[in-house]
């Protein structure tokens, strides 16, 4: 199953077909009220650090763990950007788990386990596949996560 390229943006939008082409991208599913919010931070350097590298980040608002992601699309918006200055791509709250789990969760999860909490991350290379899942304690600035971007990136 390829990575789905119907995506919808935090605003309503389609997200474009070639966005996310030949770039190694990091999904996280994100969450506004959570302990691990504050990796918010450390993924807006993680995106500074790569942005000249065709390095995306693209964060998945998702309200499944412990009603942390409340908001409204608009609410979601307002406080990543201004709180953390976000200004990677977030998609539309979507399900990571059960059996309302999104497209895009069906195929990074494939038969994985479930995600274990917010800021789960996938690291998806340039031909589209899944090289590495991290668990929601890692952080941005983990070394291992940093060197298996720097590897997808060639």
């Amino acid at each position: 199953m390829p990575l789905p390229t119907n995506l919808t943006t935090l605003e309503g939008a389609p997200l474009p077909a070639d966005a996310l082409s030949n770039k190694v991208v990091l999904f996280v599913n994100v969450a506004s009220k959570c302990g691990l919010t504050p990796q918010y931070e450390g993924l807006v350097e993680l995106e500074k650090k790569y942005s000249d590298r065709d390095f995306a980040i693209v964060g998945v608002p998702s309200n499944q763990f412990g009603q942390q992601e409340p908001g409204t699309a608009d609410e979601i918006k307002d406080f990543t950007k201004s709180k953390y200055d976000v200004e990677f791509t977030l998609l539309e709250k979507q399900d990571v788990n059960g059996p309302t789990r999104s497209p895009l969760y069906q195929f990074l999860v494939g038969d994985g386990e479930d995600i274990e909490w917010n800021f789960g991350k996938f690291v998806v290379g340039r031909n589209g596949e899944v090289v590495a899942r991290f668990d929601p304690k890692t952080p941005p600035s983990d070394t291992k996560l940093q060197e298996t971007i720097e590897q997808a990136l060639g």
